[in-house]
């Protein structure tokens, strides 16, 4: 792939970052419109609980195109507002998710993450008595990315390959077959790229770490990982 090619996806993907976080700040949405299913399946067959996990500072509103589209298939779509920006560690953004989970009582859930969201959907997956029954993540840097070594903010350090939680998280193969991998050709912020083992690894023609999120081909990946739950 060409340099010229790489420069423009890099320009793409970081005006799709600009335009969502302004978005975000300027447009209000109340989450819990997409907790009941879209009018095009009002009483149809009850589908699976979804839970959106976005990346670091990404908050859920970022998620919003792919909130959109599962709530209009028929899914409640869950978000986890006290995650805020996602900034802290794996760990602790794990515990507040399994908590809205536990606190609603909800069973069967299938995450779709992208990017950190993914690493912490994992987590989630390991924990004793977990609720989860999939993954599906979009970009998640499971072996780390390089870049992180060079960063002296914490949040992005966490992403060294050397991490404590990384390394933990990709010795456990148990979970792995339950998760699906979406990630494109070219990602300027991983470039080991998203392959996790034992999982359903699915590279597609895309390009970027944050604007496939609402990528039609990426969308349609995740309608069939999804379907495989059910």
């Amino acid at each position: 792939m060409n340099l010229l090619r790489r420069a423009w996806a890099w320009t793409l993907d970081y005006a799709y970052v600009g335009f969502w976080q302004v978005h975000g700040l300027l447009v209000r949405d109340d989450p819990a419109r997409y907790l009941a299913a879209g009018p095009e399946h009002s009483g149809g067959p009850a589908k699976l609980p979804v839970l959106l996990i976005p990346g670091v500072y990404e908050p859920w509103q970022f998620l919003r195109p792919v909130a959109a589209h599962l709530h209009r298939a028929g899914h409640p779509v869950h978000v986890v507002e006290k995650l805020g920006y996602n900034r802290g560690s794996v760990a602790a953004m794990a515990a507040l998710a399994a908590e809205y989970l536990e606190e609603r009582d909800l069973r069967d859930v299938v995450i779709v993450a992208h990017s950190k969201g993914g690493l912490i959907g994992k987590y989630l997956m390991t924990l004793p008595g977990s609720r989860v029954s999939r993954l599906v993540a979009i970009n998640t840097p499971f072996s780390g990315s390089i870049y992180a070594n060079f960063f002296v903010l914490p949040s992005i350090r966490a992403f060294s390959p050397q991490n404590r939680t990384l390394v933990s998280l990709g010795s456990n193969l148990e979970v792995n077959a339950r998760i699906t991998s979406i990630y494109g050709r070219f990602d300027p912020h991983i470039p080991g790229g998203s392959f996790l083992k034992g999982a359903r690894n699915i590279q597609l023609e895309t390009m970027g770490h944050f604007r496939p999120i609402a990528d039609r081909r990426v969308l349609k990946m995740v309608d069939e990982a999804i379907a495989a739950a059910e």
